[in-house]
């Protein structure tokens, strides 16, 4: 499955919105069988919620491949749901962001 922001002008700092972008020549859509769309909004609330509940240190990346990730296992009557978290929240440490939380 791929994630991608559900808005071209979003606020998922590396992810890209692939409407309205230039496609990298390497990017091969055959790579997945399914395209997540996610919302801005979304990713951060999940960034905290992982941030407090579980006490990971994610970045907004890895919000929404979580995000995705819950709403296929919501889908599921029984099954293991596995995500790949590919950033940190280091990077996020002194933004507003977290001064919010």
């Amino acid at each position: 499955m791929a994630v991608q922001p559900d808005d071209a002008f979003h606020g998922l700092e590396g992810l890209k919105h692939l409407d309205s972008v230039i496609v990298p020549g390497i990017f091969d859509a055959r790579g997945h069988d399914e395209t997540r769309r996610v919302s801005t909004e979304a990713a951060h609330a999940i960034v905290l919620r992982l941030s407090r509940c579980e006490g990971l240190s994610v970045g907004v990346l890895a919000g929404a491949a979580a995000v995705a990730a819950l709403e296929v296992a919501r889908g599921l009557r029984q099954s293991v749901v596995v995500v790949v978290l590919p950033d940190l929240g280091h990077k996020y440490l002194s933004e507003e962001f977290w001064r919010r939380a």
